[in-house]
């Protein structure tokens, strides 16, 4: 039989509810029992003793809370009654000492993955299309509208076809509701570059009014982008007069890459003829550069050259006990491989700092941490919000009731492994093992800022759905809870819901998400947000996003 409630930690002073308890019900646990005092429905937490008001609160062995009023043993953990609360955080010189897990039945395994001339290795070759300034975003629709359809990357076919149905129901006075919308309506173009994954377009609302800062910022990113190992090649639509210029965009890619060597085609809109000549030479001159990298192959190489990001979305109160340690036992693995990890979402790391800190393998590293969070918060701070702010209405109502509750939880993405280096937005990991990359919490914002920094594929857990994806790193939706799975099948990957059955351990999914990984690089199998094309791309300017 299946336990119905969890502590996380010894050292905590609620029990997780593993299912719903009714009000009144007693619940054995740990030679002790629990006369439950409300309805807890399951992900929700109650407390194991009576807290008086400012008594301190503990998950996941760490303060999490303070209790406002007296609650009493077996009560429900509401935002009423405890507020967010953190241990302050500071360098202590701490030796962090790991055990790496076993790794023997992964140590020879490889992957197919596209080999660039600089040494790193894509799982996916893309061409893009980097507008640098939000004037062209029309022509970038237009250009995806020719060349999806005709060269099968379009996903719409079938939408297509069922308005259409749905005109001439119309137009004959039939019912509408009986019009059938069937993926047999739609017709799939078959695609004549076998080697090239997708043609993607970087869309964003940037480049031009804002700050001149912003436009810095932009240009790093979207340099970034055209230097990541799944792009083969890139088309630049430049307007003429917008802050970022096309110059300081081919700087930023010069300084991040001196060896830079793919295709990379420039237009200028006001300096072509007519928008009829621009878009007809960028669609020309592109699929000419479409030709040149459908001759790359995928070539097998060492796990040591994944770099794999960890993003949690549309959490729940079981994201820190089912997928994201599951997640985490990967990124383990993948460290002791010598991979890359990148974890991410500042304002979701909150009241875990002290024990990444203890994990940094040096002072600079865990200075630069502190700088970065204290830095964020503070600008959070200054214009009356904070990181004590993140979780969001369906964060709260599935059981994240603070904010240091879900970063303790988001942490366990990240593993037990050393942290290697820390990365200010778009700074490239370069270091094997685990790397904390400063990034919003927002989804988009975050695995935006992920592949800026080199993630080729990105493990994204999710307790409640969310369709997220990025147009250049295939991301893997790994679900907390198994009736997520059943509700929404074709956004979900990864089930690691049979950790709260008690049918599967941490250490056995991890196994399982680190082998979907390998398929997932070598193109075996390919994730439901890139199947739906699900391209999210969203600039951080650096203001206050959570």
């Amino acid at each position: 039989m299946r336990n119905r409630v969890l502590k996380v930690n010894p050292a905590d002073n609620v029990l997780v509810a593993l299912t719903n308890l009714a009000k009144g019900e007693s619940i054995d646990f740990g030679g002790e029992q629990f006369v439950v005092q409300d309805a807890i429905p399951a992900k929700h937490k109650f407390f194991t003793k009576n807290m008086e008001t400012g008594d301190e609160v503990k998950m996941y062995g760490v303060l999490v809370g303070k209790a406002q009023n007296f609650i009493p043993r077996g009560g429900l953990m509401t935002t009423s009654n405890i507020k967010h609360a953190a241990d302050p955080y500071e360098y202590r010189g701490v030796e962090y000492k790991w055990t790496a897990p076993d790794v023997s039945k992964f140590a020879k395994r490889t992957f197919n993955g596209y080999h660039r001339s600089d040494g790193r290795v894509g799982t996916a070759n893309y061409w893009l299309f980097i507008p640098t300034v939000f004037c062209e975003n029309r022509n970038l629709d237009v250009i995806r509208e020719a060349m999806h359809n005709e060269l099968g990357y379009a996903v719409t076919d079938k939408y297509k076809h069922f308005t259409h149905h749905l005109l001439e129901a119309h137009q004959s006075g039939q019912d509408l509701e009986q019009v059938d919308l069937s993926p047999t309506n739609g017709h799939i173009a078959a695609r004549p570059f076998k080697n090239i994954d997708g043609i993607k377009f970087l869309n964003h609302q940037g480049g031009c009014g804002g700050t001149r800062q912003d436009a810095a910022i932009l240009g790093k990113l979207l340099a970034s982008y055209a230097d990541h190992p799944n792009v083969g090649g890139i088309t630049v639509m430049s307007l003429g007069c917008q802050n970022l210029q096309v110059q300081d965009f081919l700087n930023e890619l010069k300084q991040r890459n001196p060896s830079f060597d793919k295709p990379l085609y420039i237009f200028e809109q006001q300096q072509s003829q007519s928008e009829e000549q621009l878009i007809s030479q960028a669609i020309r001159k592109t699929f000419s550069g479409l030709v040149e990298i459908n001759k790359q192959t995928r070539e097998a190489s060492t796990l040591d050259q994944l770099c794999v990001g960890v993003k949690c979305g549309g959490s729940d109160g079981f994201s820190g006990i089912s997928a994201n340690p599951a997640v985490g036992y990967c990124s383990d693995l993948l460290a002791a491989l010598g991979a890359k990890i990148l974890l991410a979402e500042f304002p979701e790391l909150c009241g875990a700092e002290q024990e990444l800190i203890d994990r940094a393998v040096d002072e600079q590293t865990a200075r630069k941490f502190i700088h970065l969070m204290k830095s964020y918060d503070a600008i959070a701070h200054s214009v009356g919000s904070g990181f004590h702010m993140n979780p969001s209405p369906g964060n709260i109502k599935d059981g994240l009731i603070t904010d240091a509750i879900k970063s303790a939880g988001a942490a366990k993405k990240g593993g037990n492994s050393p942290v290697v280096d820390v990365l200010d937005y778009t700074e490239r990991a370069t270091k094997p093992g685990l790397s904390l990359v400063c990034t919003p919490g927002n989804d988009v914002e975050a695995t935006t800022g992920k592949a800026a920094s080199g993630a080729t594929l990105i493990l994204f857990t999710t307790g409640l759905g969310t369709p997220t994806g990025n147009p250049v790193c295939p991301t893997i939706k790994v679900s907390t809870n198994s009736a997520l799975t059943k509700r929404m099948g074709d956004i979900i990957d990864i089930d690691t819901g049979a950790i709260i059955e008690g049918e599967k351990t941490i250490e056995e999914m991890g196994e399982e998400i680190l082998e979907y990984c390998i398929k997932a690089a070598s193109g075996e199998v390919i994730p439901k947000a890139v199947l739906l094309n699900q391209d999210d791309f969203i600039p951080w300017k650096r203001g206050v996003s959570l």
